[in-house]
This record gives C-alpha cells, sequence and structure tokens, in this order.
C-alpha cells in the first residue's frame, strides 16, 4: 500500500430527489482539496430511501445521475465511492459505485440488509474489492459492518482498506462507532466510514464518519455536521502494525 488521501463527504440525503443530491456531490468533489485521491459518500447518498415508496428513489446505474457523478470525478481527477438505490429492470439493490477518474465504474451491491429495506431490496451476493489509491480496497455498505464472516472474506484476500458508506441511526451510534474499529482491528488495514447525518422518513441518522488505523484506533472523526472528514492513510503504518501482529 502506498499512501492515500481519502475524504469521507457527510452529508444530509434527500430523500428521493436524486437532482438535489448529486448537485450536492458535485459541489463536495469540487471543494475539496488537490490532494484528495478518494471521496467517500453516504449510504444511499444519491436516492435516500422510501421503505414505503422504493419506486420514486430508485435509479438505473446507466442514468445520468451516475454520469454526472462521473463527469465530476474526472473533472477534479478524484474517484468517487457513491451510493444509490439501483433499478436493474428485474429488482432493486442497494448499490455502490466506484467511479475512478477515468470513468471506470465497479459495484457492489449489499449482502445483508437491515430491517424495512429486506422487503423492498434484493441483496447483492458477491464481495467486491476494487483497486484504489490506497491499494486494494473492499467495499462494505452500514449493515454489513455486523458481520463477520464479510471481514473475514476480505481478510483472507489481504485487502488494505476498507470503504463503507453508512446511514446509521443516531440511537445507535456506539454500534458504528465500535464495528468500524473492530473492523479495522481484526483485518489489520484502514477503515473509512462516511455517516449520513440529518434527518430522513427512516430515522435521525448519527454522521459520525470516521478513519480507523490498522491497530483499531480512531485516527480522526466527525460529530453529525456536514462537513468532510480528510485524512491519509499511511502505507507505512499499515506496513508497521502488520509486521508486529505477524500478518504477510
Amino acid at each position: 500500500m502506498t499512501d492515500a488521501t481519502v475524504a469521507a463527504c457527510q452529508h444530509a440525503v434527500a430523500e428521493g430527489d436524486a437532482d438535489a443530491n448529486v448537485a450536492v456531490v458535485r459541489e463536495r468533489l469540487a471543494g475539496l482539496p488537490d490532494r484528495v485521491d478518494v471521496a467517500v459518500f453516504p449510504e444511499y447518498g444519491l436516492t435516500g430511501f422510501d421503505a414505503d415508496a422504493p419506486e420514486t428513489c430508485a435509479l438505473s446505474r446507466d442514468g445520468p445521475e451516475l454520469a454526472a457523478v462521473a463527469a465530476a470525478a474526472a473533472s477534479h481527477d478524484v474517484a468517487a465511492l457513491v451510493g444509490f438505490l439501483e433499478d436493474d429492470g428485474d429488482a432493486r439493490h442497494n448499490t455502490l459505485a466506484y467511479v475512478a477518474p477515468d470513468g471506470a465504474r465497479t459495484y457492489y451491491r449489499k449482502r445483508n440488509l437491515w430491517g424495512e429495506e429486506a422487503a423492498a431490496v434484493t441483496p447483492g451476493t458477491e464481495r467486491v474489492v476494487v483497486e484504489t489509491a490506497a491499494g486494494a480496497t473492499g467495499l462494505l455498505t452500514c449493515y454489513d459492518l455486523n458481520f463477520v464472516a464479510e471481514s473475514a472474506a476480505f481478510t483472507e484476500r489481504a485487502v488494505d482498506a476498507l470503504f463503507v458508506p453508512g446511514a446509521w441511526p443516531a440511537a445507535h451510534a456506539a454500534n458504528w462507532d465500535l464495528l468500524l474499529r473492530a473492523r479495522a482491528l481484526d483485518g489489520v488495514r484502514w477503515v473509512v466510514g462516511c455517516g449520513r447525518t440529518g434527518e430522513g422518513d427512516e430515522a435521525r441518522y448519527a454522521g459520525r464518519s470516521a478513519v480507523v488505523r490498522p491497530d483499531g484506533t480512531v485516527h480522526a472523526r466527525l460529530g453529525r455536521g456536514e462537513r468532510d472528514l480528510v485524512a491519509t492513510l499511511d502505507g507505512d503504518v499499515l506496513a508497521e502494525q502488520r509486521a508486529l501482529v505477524g500478518v504477510p
């Protein structure tokens, strides 16, 4: 792993208003320091999620919304990880799109669904690793953090980082904090969690985006404000921690 600078772009999400959410993503990408390599946005950040009327939120991965994100990523020479409710014509999925500055896209569909989401969304079947400026990076979404099997699978693949968009309820913020730290420690890797903030139809959201070191300690964290958390993931720190605990 080489050093990589990552931004967790914490913001509120407008339920079902993709145009407004895309505008936020474009504005936040434009405002990042030039040194940022990857910008991570919250779960469902482009669409929000309405369990009673999910069709009002869903987008195609081939639609203009992701095209606009790709254009902004290219313009600012930064990769963007964005979440959205995907309609693929046959089913809906809680999907992440990793959009590289050259326009290449990698998709991950959330495997472990939470609460009412399970009635409206079809879970994904694949675990996804993408090459980023931080090295081999596993993608997880929110509730995926709870499942040790997901972490173990990425440990076997020796990923250098996990990127985790989330929309964690504020009432359970302590669990988000704990799980981000645990997933960093049990896999000996950097973890970047970007949380949704503000109020939504389903919950008051925690925010609390964080960057966690490979030893499980918090490197940097936000509260509930709509802010960018910019941090450098140090490759030497990762190598030193892996050497300390005997991980190749």
